[in-house]
Order: C-alpha cells, then structure tokens, then sequence
C-alpha cells in the first residue's frame, strides 16, 4: 500500500513526496536491516587531544645569562631549580615593592616595574 499524502490531506498528484509506504516499512521494514548491516559495530573512541597550555620565554635559549641558566638547571635538577628560581622572583618582588614604599609610587606603578623587571630577565636569559 504505497499512498502518498500531503500536509493539504490530498491524495494524489497535488504534493510530491520521496516518501512511499508507512511508518513501520520506514523504520523496522527492509531498509532498517540493510542499514544495521554497513554501519560498523566496532567504532573505537579515542580521547579527545588536548594541548597543555605552557609559558614560555620567547627569548629562550638567549641572553647573556642563559648558558649559566640552563647548566645550573641540569646541575641541580629541575624541581630544585623552580623552587631556587620562585624564591628569587619573590625576594626580588618584594625589593621593587619595598623601594617604591619608599619613594612613594602608587600599586600601578609598582605594578609595571615588576613587569619591566620580568621583560629585563627574559632578555637577559635569567628565565631561559
């Protein structure tokens, strides 16, 4: 029973459809089987790649200091290094936080010279 009806409710030549049978041939019929059949049953799903964001020093590798960086760096191991390294930005902050105490600049300003003072080690290879 192949009858074909348009959303108007006419039978016939009035609306043309791709549609030809019921609901049943369309979903359990033999169209169904020969989909089950070419879909692959054993798709494999892989963890989606996700990069790691890293900072890193667009100067690295340069500098005047960055030789002795690197070799101190291999000498004493690298988690050794960070922590060396994290106590030394820290006291160096707190240098440029304690002049401008004493000068009298604002948190802006302390602000940029800390980042001044970050751009000065990249070039210079402390942060290699």
């Amino acid at each position: 029973m192949a009858t074909s009806v348009c959303a108007t409710g006419f039978k016939g030549g009035l609306c043309t459809s791709s549609f030809h049978g019921s609901w049943a041939t369309s979903t359990a019929g033999e169209d169904y089987a020969a989909l089950a059949r070419t879909v692959r049953t054993n798709v494999r799903v892989r963890k989606p790649v996700r990069l790691m964001p890293m900072m890193k020093n667009v100067n690295e590798g340069k500098g005047l200091f960055a030789p002795i960086v690197v070799i101190t760096r291999q000498i004493i191991g690298k988690k050794t290094f960070n922590q060396l390294r994290g106590k030394a930005i820290a006291l160096h902050s707190q240098v440029i936080t304690e002049f401008c105490k004493s000068i009298g600049a604002d948190a802006k300003q302390r602000q940029g010279l800390i980042r001044l003072a970050k751009k000065n080690g990249e070039k210079l290879g402390f942060l290699a």
